[in-house]
């Protein structure tokens, strides 16, 4: 049976994640689709820890992990579940993670990861586009704002300055009888 009729690359796609403005797969996530338990990965990640520098992969804070405790079913520390933080893997190093692995489908599936990555990667490119597009369109309109506030300034400055209302009586005051 072919790694490509299991894991299709959509799948693999819905398991990357954006922490700390780059694009991840958790250490779980990463382990299932490799075919191997988490602490298996983590153990062999951790035998070779020279292939894996801050670029290719990093451990989550607890703020950063505790919104992904329930969607990733770990229980509360102390209970059975994970222990620690896990870790969260770049498109390197989850390619560098198949290597360790040595394993037929770990290979496979590393291809897939890759594939899932450059999709992300190439639906993002319109998004950047626009956003330097929209960055540019910012700096013209604070531009702007700053020569239409002194060009008005300038305008007061010619204004005459405005009449005084006369005073209405303040408080009640009664109708005069005569």
């Amino acid at each position: 049976m072919k790694v490509a009729s299991i894991v299709p690359v959509e799948r693999v796609e819905t398991k990357i994640l954006l922490i700390r403005g780059q694009k991840v797969i958790l250490d779980s996530d990463l382990a299932q689709l490799y075919g191997v338990p988490t602490k298996r990965l983590n153990e062999q990640v951790k035998r070779n820890g020279g292939r894996f520098p801050g670029d290719f992969m990093f451990q989550l804070t607890d703020e950063e992990a505790k919104p992904l405790r329930s969607q990733t079913a770990t229980s509360k520390k102390g209970r059975g579940g994970r222990r620690y933080n896990p870790y969260a893997f770049t498109e390197h190093g989850a390619i560098m993670a198949a290597t360790v692995l040595n394993s037929e489908k770990a290979v496979q599936m590393g291809i897939y990861v890759v594939r899932a990555f450059v999709k992300l990667r190439q639906l993002m490119a319109p998004f950047k586009e626009m956003e330097k597009q929209l960055s540019a369109i910012q700096k013209t309109l604070q531009a702007h704002g700053k020569q239409i506030i002194s060009l008005w300034e300038m305008v007061r400055l010619l204004m005459p300055p405005p009449k005084a209302k006369p005073k209405q009586p303040f408080g009640f005051h009664g109708r005069k009888t005569s």
